[in-house]
C-alpha cells in the first residue's frame, strides 16, 4: 500500500499542464488550458485544465479529476499503476507499507519474473538477429514480411533447437531454479515421464521453448509476461503453437496479445479488428491498421471481453474463412455478446488472413474487408441461407433454435427487439413463435462479475443547493472548514442527500489551500463521489464564504426541524396511540417549534483574530 503522503509528493512533482500536454497539445486561454477532449468526440474543445487547481474538467462528458485520475481514464489502468507511473515519471522511489511475509516474498517472486521474462525476451531476440542457428527462423520471418526492424520493435526472438541452452543461460545470470520453473520457459523431467531421459539424465530441468520464433506476450503495461513460440519445421506431432503455461505473471484468458500497443487507437476508433494469430496483428499494425487484438487462443473468454469492453463498443471478427475459423468465431460470440459489444465478421478472401491479405494487395485491401464486415446476425442468416436445408421448414427451424440461443446473451432490449424481427422476417416464421423457442433456450454462462462502468460515465450525485455550498467552502476555503468543522457536534445533516460526503470532506485531513492534498483526498473516493468533488473543485468560489457557510448550516437545522415535525405528525395520526405517548409527542412538537426563531443563536459566527 503505498503511503498517503507519498502520493501527495508524486501529485506535487507532476504538474497537471505538463503531463496532460505529453499526451496531446494543450493551448492557453486565459488562466486555463484547453484542448479537444479525449474521451468523447467533439469539434469545439470544451477539454480544460486548471493550473492553480491542478484539475482537469470536460465541460461536454463530465470526465475530470486529477492528474491521477487522467492517467487512469486516458490509460485504462487501475489508482496504484497510475500512482506509479507518476512516479517513474518524476523520479519518485515508491517505498510501500510493510507487507506480510507472505504477500513480501510473493513480491519479491513476481519481481524476479518480471526481470527474468525482460532479460529472456532480449536473449531471444539477440539470437534471432545475430546466431547462425537461427537462420531459418530470418527466412522465415523475411518470406512473412517481417523486417529487422519490425522484429526488433515487437521484441521477435528465436528460441535455440538444444534442451538447456536457455536454461543454463539463464542460471549464469543468477536466476535460480526455484524462478525458472516458476516462471514456465522451462520444464522439470517429470513434466514428460522419462521420455528423451537419457538426453536429460543430468539436467533437473530443460527448455520449454526449441527451434521456435518467440512472440513475447506483455501485459498493458508492456511488461512481458509470458511468450508464445511458432515451430519452424513441419511436425505433425508438435502444436503449430505453443504458450508459455498459466504462471503467477500470466494468466492465458485475462491477456490480449498487442494490448499494450493497440490501446490507445483501440480508443480512438471505439472498434476493435480481432485476429487470429500474432503474424495477423503484428502485419496489419505495421501497415497502420493499428486498432487491432488477438486472443491468447481461437476464442475469447469472458476476461478477455470485459477487458476489450474498457476501450472500444464493438468488435470486428477476422478469423480464417475456413469451417474453423468460423468456429472459432462463434465461440467468441458469448463472452463478446456478454460484455455488450457489438459483433461483425469480416468475411476474408478464400485462401487469405489478415497477413497474407496486407503482404498480397496492400492493406487498402484489408480495410475495405473491414469496413464491410457484416452485424454477426446479418452474417449468420446469409450464410445460413445459401445451404440446401435452409430453404425446408425443418432446417429453418434448426437454424432459428441456433440463433436463439445467440439472441439469449443480448441484454440490451432494443436490440434484441430489432435482431427478433430481422430473424424473423429473414426465416418467415412469427415472432411470437421465436419467442416462445427464445423463453425455453438457455443462454450462454454469464461473466462471473458485471466490468464496472468507465468512471468518466458515473454522474455526480444529485445534492441540494445547501449541500453543495457546503461541500464546496469544506473542500476549498479554510476559514469556512475550521468553522464547519467546529459545528460537527450537531450532526443534524445526516438524512440530506450528500452529508456522508461532507462528513468524509470534513473528517479528511486535506489542507483546502494545497490542490495537491484535496485530489489526493479525491482520488480515494468511489466514483459518484469522485465525479461530485470534480465538479466543485471547478465551480467559483463565493465570497464571504464563512457567513454562506453559516447561513448554509442554519438552513440545513431548519429543514431537520421540519423534517422531524412532520416524523411526528405522521405518529400522531395513528389509530389507537396511547394517550401518555400523544402527550410526550405533542410536547416535543412544541419544543421543534420554539427552536425555529432562535436557530441562528446555536450558531455565533467565529471571533474576529
Amino acid at each position: 500500500m503505498i503511503p498517503q503522503s507519498t502520493i501527495e509528493q508524486i501529485a506535487a512533482a507532476n504538474d497537471i499542464v505538463d503531463v496532460i500536454g505529453g499526451y496531446f497539445p494543450l493551448k492557453r486561454a486565459g488562466a486555463m488550458w484547453k484542448a479537444l477532449c479525449p474521451f468523447h468526440r467533439e469539434k469545439s474543445p470544451s477539454f480544460t485544465v486548471n493550473p492553480q487547481r491542478q484539475i482537469f474538467k470536460c465541460f461536454g462528458c463530465g470526465a475530470g479529476g486529477s492528474v491521477f485520475k487522467f492517467v487512469q481514464q486516458y490509460e485504462s489502468v487501475e489508482f496504484p499503476t497510475a500512482v506509479k507511473r507518476l512516479a517513474d515519471r518524476a523520479g519518485i522511489r515508491i517505498v510501500e507499507e510493510e507487507l506480510s511475509p507472505e504477500d513480501d516474498q510473493r513480491l519479491r517472486m513476481r519481481r524476479r519474473l518480471l526481470a527474468l521474462h525482460a532479460e529472456a525476451a532480449e536473449w531471444f531476440h539477440r539470437n534471432l538477429m545475430k546466431s547462425a542457428g537461427a537462420r531459418e527462423a530470418r527466412a522465415y520471418l523475411k518470406k512473412r514480411g517481417i523486417t529487422s526492424e519490425v522484429a526488433a520493435s515487437w521484441k521477435i526472438g528465436y528460441s535455440p533447437e538444444a534442451w538447456e541452452e536457455f536454461g543454463n543461460w539463464a542460471v549464469e545470470r543468477g536466476f535460480s531454479r526455484e524462478e525458472l520453473i516458476a516462471s514456465g520457459l522451462v520444464k522439470t523431467k517429470d513434466d514428460e515421464g522419462n521420455q528423451q531421459s537419457e538426453i536429460r539424465n543430468q539436467q533437473s530441468f530443460y527448455d520449454r521453448f526449441r527451434d521456435r520464433v518467440m512472440f513475447p506476450i506483455c501485459n498493458d503495461l508492456g511488461e512481458v509476461i509470458a511468450f508464445s513460440g511458432r515451430v519452424l519445421k513441419d511436425d505433425p506431432k508438435a502444436a503449430k503453437y505453443v504458450n508459455s503455461p498459466e504462471t503467477m505473471l500470466f494468466t492465458k484468458g485475462n491477456v490480449l496479445f498487442g494490448l499494450h500497443k493497440s490501446k490507445r487507437a483501440l480508443i480512438e476508433k471505439e472498434s476493435a479488428i480481432v485476429c487470429e494469430g500474432q503474424l495477423d496483428l503484428i502485419t496489419a499494425f505495421e501497415a497502420g491498421v493499428q486498432n487491432v487484438t488477438a486472443p491468447q487462443g481461437t476464442a475469447f473468454t469472458e476476461r478477455q471481453a470485459r477487458v476489450l469492453k474498457r476501450y472500444v463498443n464493438e468488435v470486428v471478427l477476422c478469423f480464417d474463412a475456413d469451417a474453423a475459423g468460423q468456429k472459432a468465431a462463434e465461440r467468441s460470440l458469448a463472452s463478446l455478446l456478454e460484455a455488450d459489444l457489438h459483433v461483425r465478421l469480416a468475411a476474408m478472401p478464400e485462401g487469405h488472413d489478415p497477413d497474407s491479405l496486407i503482404r498480397e494487395r496492400g492493406a487498402e485491401a484489408f480495410r475495405a474487408v473491414i469496413d464491410g464486415a457484416q452485424d454477426f446476425f446479418d452474417f449468420q442468416i446469409d450464410r445460413q441461407a445459401r445451404a440446401p436445408e435452409f430453404a425446408t421448414p425443418r432446417g429453418k427451424m434448426q437454424f432459428a433454435g441456433r440463433m436463439a440461443a445467440f439472441v439469449a446473451l443480448l441484454s440490451n432490449v432494443v436490440l434484441r427487439e430489432n435482431v427478433i424481427n430481422k430473424i424473423c422476417a429473414r426465416l418467415e416464421i412469427s415472432p411470437n413463435d421465436f419467442r416462445a423457442m427464445l423463453a425455453k433456450t438457455k443462454a450462454g454462462p454469464r461473466a462471473e462479475a458485471e466490468e464496472p462502468a468507465p468512471e468518466n460515465e458515473s454522474a455526480p450525485m444529485e445534492l441540494s443547493t445547501t449541500m453543495r455550498l457546503l461541500c464546496l467552502l469544506a473542500l476549498r476555503e479554510p476559514a469556512a472548514r475550521t468553522w464547519m468543522m467546529a459545528q460537527r457536534k450537531d450532526d443534524h445533516a445526516r438524512e440530506d442527500a450528500g452529508s456522508e460526503l461532507l462528513a468524509r470532506i470534513l473528517e479528511a485531513d486535506l489542507r483546502p489551500d494545497d490542490p495537491h492534498s484535496v485530489n489526493s483526498f479525491a482520488d480515494g473516493l468511489d466514483a459518484a463521489a469522485q465525479a461530485t468533488v470534480s465538479a466543485l473543485l471547478s465551480e467559483r468560489l463565493p465570497g464571504n464564504a464563512e457567513a454562506i457557510a453559516r447561513d448554509c448550516w442554519i438552513d440545513l437545522r431548519r429543514r431537520e426541524i421540519k423534517r422531524r415535525q412532520e416524523v411526528i405528525a405522521g405518529r400522531l395520526r395513528q389509530p389507537n396511540l396511547p394517550m401518555d405517548e400523544v402527550e410526550k409527542l405533542q410536547k416535543e412538537v412544541l419544543d421543534l417549534q420554539k427552536q425555529l426563531p432562535d436557530i441562528a443563536r446555536l450558531f455565533p459566527p467565529s471571533q474576529p483574530r
